[in-house]
């Protein structure tokens, strides 16, 4: 379960800088490890300790040391690097990405999966000087085995497209044909997580697309839908266990792909 570290000259400074991508519902992060305290995420987080393992611990009892991890949405976790670079990658479950990242997982508890089948791949894929996400996101993913119900897709695609829309769950349910219940049901069992984390999700995307086109947090968020700036900060916090501008302090460049 331990993988053996990288030689120190793959750590170069070429390797310094943070890079956030963003897709459509998905987003890979690169770069230095981020002291992260406990939180919960939206949507599938995956996890690799690119020069060193990493603790992985829920929020019961559970204590991991690995290379590679996934944690569902809704499960508290904290990430503990003990080297200094670290990929994570969030996968909107409308590409039903998630289904199969959790099926390559060598170990599986309640809500978290540990160690990747293709681990030596992704420590050579990000380890790489001009690392490619859709060549990393390709191999965490692998090939697609089902799909998502063309509704449910329907409704996450209208939440990304309108983040700073007041869309309540009883007029998506009706624009995609469902009573609300049967709207709320279908949609936990389809993407692994509730309607409003996934709103939230899709607002923070747009805020991570805003910055990347040159926009302040403040304005950013607020056309995302967030109430207030502490509004946004305290949910960024809640989704990744830092702070928004404690990520960009950092150097992180975002970038958007296939605008």
């Amino acid at each position: 379960m331990h993988a053996d570290a990288l030689p120190e000259t793959c750590c170069s400074e070429v390797h310094s800088a943070a890079t956030l991508w963003l897709w459509a519902g998905q987003a890979v992060y690169l770069g230095p490890s981020l002291t992260l305290d406990f939180h919960a995420g939206s949507v599938l987080c995956f996890a690799v300790g690119v020069d060193a393992p990493f603790t992985l611990r829920d929020g019961r009892s559970g204590d991991w040391t690995v290379r590679s991890a996934t944690v569902g949405p809704r499960t508290t976790h904290k990430i503990e690097s003990h080297g200094r670079r670290m990929l994570f990658g969030y996968f909107d479950p409308g590409a039903s990405r998630a289904t199969t990242i959790i099926g390559r997982m060598t170990v599986r508890h309640d809500g978290i999966g540990l160690t990747h089948d293709a681990e030596s791949d992704l420590l050579r894929l990000a380890n790489i000087e001009d690392p490619d996400p859709r060549e990393i996101l390709s191999c965490v993913s692998g090939a697609e085995s089902r799909c998502v119900d063309e509704r449910i897709v329907d409704a996450m695609a209208r939440l990304r497209d309108k983040p700073g829309a007041m869309i309540a769950a009883p007029d998506l349910a009706a624009a995609v044909n469902l009573s609300t219940s049967r709207f709320l049901h279908l949609f936990s069992a389809e993407t692994g997580t509730s309607f409003r984390r996934y709103r939230l999700w899709a607002r923070m995307l747009h805020v991570g697309a805003a910055v990347a086109d040159g926009n302040d947090l403040t304005t950013a968020s607020a056309e995302a839908g967030f109430a207030s700036p502490s509004h946004f900060s305290d949910s960024f916090r809640t989704m990744f266990g830092l702070s928004a501008a404690s990520l960009l302090a950092n150097g992180a460049r975002v970038v958007v792909v296939d605008r």
